[in-house]
């Protein structure tokens, strides 16, 4: 094969443009195993290219060409299987849905981890027409097999595997008959070493549950990945392909000079630790490691193996977030850091404490370019800037690609000005930063703005809470303040948000609701318009009349559609299935348009700042493309740009001295939910 002409797809490795399978056209386990693998690298390498061209911050930041896999077939260490009546042993089908696909012969599992999964489907069968314990769960609710978790672990040239059943909670009581099970499978598979019981309870949409009990053989085994071994045990984590994630190592320990210090040992701060691969790596090249690791067995697992291999790596067994919190109160001093956080990516608690600790290098380990983009777009405002992007396929014929993101510490940005004149400065704030400065967190708006030729001395005259993005006024002189604060206070201003709430709303509405703030009863009235309904739950366009605290997100979740995100107000279990599944680590509250009336000018001023890139793509997860392109194309969305138009020529619900087409009109139907005790908040409080 002929190296492509892009620069930034890396030449196919030599095993031929397709792989053929069997189970290509029903199975859902490898989606674009139909592409050559040059164009699979560059399908992945796109999926990082889109993922940072929606933030401004990451514009100039180039992704290298993906670091192709060597084999792309017969290479992952781990598989995780549903088993279903028929003696299916699979994949769900592709199209969505809970039809099992039987795959034999699968072409990418290791040879061993096939092996061992073809006698289990024998035993699956027999055990279905005679009733034993490995039967499979059907509809009728016999049966108690539900998945299969097989992982191979190598020791030299060796292979063993350790195998997970996974059974109802509720069929317990067959875990002395899966242990005579799990006997005779290691007496007729001697690679298989250890053999354990998960058990699921049935709710969960994971396949493995929350309790794992060993029924025979080792509980844990050596597994060497590049120059060291960890210790691999029932359920743990491992990356799919043996040699990417060598090759991963490899990338860390040279991005971070741990093997040419100049003086001394490198200290190193390794965060989402699992069970220590990249940690023991880093010290057998010869750092000083901290892992920090929140799940119990996976840090006692890197325990034991840095100490068998004599290797410097302390291990803390906590939340990231919180871990980070301690070292930085205590000023203690690293020199690098490594992030190698789930899917979902890092907290901003533990963004924020790991730029207060300070590590003039940071290096991110991502499988989500999406959550990767994310987070480097917020460590950019606190003052890290990505040098390098780094992509690899560690799961061939899926769509999946992992990064290497090299960050270093310099200086913050100020935030973008969207409109200013010799009164005031219109700029746009982020999310997950205040205003105005508060203890808990290392900046602020302010703090960034005054940093702007000419606006040392500015004073916001509007607030948006932390988990807010949008538009911010801010005055030049403190003494024009009041003056600017009157403006927010008349009938001609409006400052709109887009807002996704939880389940559908009524296609309009007003909410009318006495607030309460800082001991006093405050009128308040919220305006709002359906735009959309994406996977279930409403995309709206909202209008506060009075710029009470929390006033949108009070009334939305006093009439039972909580803003999604909203840790306050919100629904905490679709909050965590948004932060899990489509990126979601605020409140997705966004002030997309400022509409004011300049009280010395006379002028009227439309201002408005474009939904950010973390909203764009939870808005594209849930809906998909269509419901960006449609919400662009009415305008819902805003743009970054700032109009005026003289005195008296439009009008409220008109832009540009046209009719608004998404305008919120007066009548719309009213809603007036009682103030109650528990809706108490303290004054002068963001969140």
């Amino acid at each position: 094969m002929s190296a492509p002409s892009d620069p930034g797809i890396a030449a196919a490795p030599p095993q031929g443009e397709r792989v053929a399978c069997e189970h290509a056209d029903r199975c859902g386990g490898c989606p674009i195993i139909g592409l050559s693998y040059s164009e699979q690298l560059a399908l992945k390498r796109g999926r990082v290219v889109q993922s940072l061209s929606r933030y401004p911050s990451l514009e100039l930041v180039y992704t290298d060409a993906v670091a192709p896999a060597e084999p792309i077939v017969g290479y992952r260490s781990r598989a995780k299987l549903i088993v279903a009546p028929g003696g299916k042993i699979g994949l769900f089908a592709k199209g969505g849905g809970h039809d099992v696909v039987d795959i034999p012969r699968c072409r990418v599992v290791s040879p061993a981890i096939a092996r061992v999964v073809a006698d289990l489907r024998a035993r699956v069968s027999g055990a279905e027409a005679t009733g034993g314990v490995l039967a499979p769960i059907d509809a009728s609710g016999s049966g108690g097999l539900r998945a299969l978790d097989v992982r191979e672990v190598r020791s030299g040239d060796t292979s063993h595997v350790l195998v997970t059943f996974v059974i109802d909670r509720a069929r317990a009581a067959e875990i002395p008959a899966l242990r005579d099970a799990a006997e005779a499978l290691m007496r007729d598979r001697p690679e298989v070493v250890g053999v354990a019981v998960n058990l699921h309870d049935g709710r969960g949409p994971q396949i493995l549950g929350g309790e794992t009990v060993a029924l025979s053989g080792v509980s844990s085994a050596p597994d060497r990945i590049g120059p060291t071994s960890q210790f691999a045990t029932f359920g743990s984590f491992v990356q799919a392909h043996r040699g990417q994630a060598e090759r991963v190592q490899a990338m860390l320990v040279d991005a971070l000079g741990v093997a040419r210090p100049p003086n001394r040992r490198l200290r190193v701060l390794d965060l989402y630790g699992g069970s220590g691969a990249i940690a023991l790596a880093l010290a057998a090249a010869g750092a000083r490691v901290t892992l920090v690791e929140s799940f119990a067995p996976a840090a006692s697992q890197a325990r034991v193996a840095a100490r068998s291999q004599d290797l410097d790596v302390d291990v803390e067994c906590g939340d990231a977030a919180g871990v980070l919190r301690r070292l930085a109160v205590g000023h203690e001093e690293y020199d690098a850091a490594v992030l190698n956080p789930p899917r979902r990516g890092t907290s901003p608690a533990t963004r924020e404490w790991l730029s207060r600790l300070a590590p003039p290098t940071v290096a991110y380990v991502s499988c989500d370019p999406e959550t990767l983009a994310r987070d480097l777009d917020h460590f950019a405002r606190l003052g890290y800037a990505a040098t390098s992007l780094r992509p690899l396929d560690m799961i061939p014929l899926t769509d999946e690609v992992e990064t290497v993101a090299v960050i270093r510490r310099g200086g913050a940005p100020t935030p973008p000005v969207v409109y200013e004149d010799a009164e005031i400065l219109i700029v746009e704030k982020a999310p997950h930063e205040p205003t105005t400065p508060q203890g808990e967190y290392s900046s602020s708006l302010l703090t960034r703005a005054r940093r702007i030729p000419g606006a040392e001395l500015c004073v916001p005259v509007n607030k948006l809470d932390v988990g807010t993005s949008g538009l911010v006024v801010l005055a030049r002189s403190p003494a024009s303040v009041a003056r600017w604060q009157a403006v927010f206070s008349a009938e001609s201003t409006r400052d709109i948000y887009v807002a996704a709430v939880r389940g559908v709303t009524p296609a309009k509405g007003t909410v009318a609701r006495d607030l309460r703030d800082g001991g006093k009863v405050l009128a308040a009235r919220t305006r709002y318009r359906r735009l959309v309904v994406a996977a279930g739950h409403s995309v709206l366009r909202v209008v506060p009349d009075r710029a009470r605290t929390h006033q949108i997100r009070r009334h939305l979740a006093a009439i039972g559609h909580p803003v999604l995100g909203d840790d306050r107000y919100g629904h905490m279990q679709t909050n965590r299935h948004f932060e899990e599944k489509n990126t979601l680590d605020r409140t997705f509250l966004h002030c997309v348009r400022l509409e004011i009336s300049h009280p010395t000018t006379g002028a009227r001023h439309v201002v408005e700042s474009a939904l950010p890139g973390d909203l764009r793509a939870v808005l594209e997860r849930t809906g998909g493309p269509g419901t960006l392109r449609f919400l662009d194309h009415k305008n819902a969305l805003g743009a970054v740009r700032a109009s005026s138009i003289p005195p008296g020529v439009c009008e409220a619900g008109e832009v540009d001295g046209r009719p608004d087409p998404l305008d919120i009109d007066a009548g719309s139907p009213t809603m007036r939910p009682e103030p109650t005790d528990d809706d108490d908040i303290l004054p002068e409080r963001e969140v």
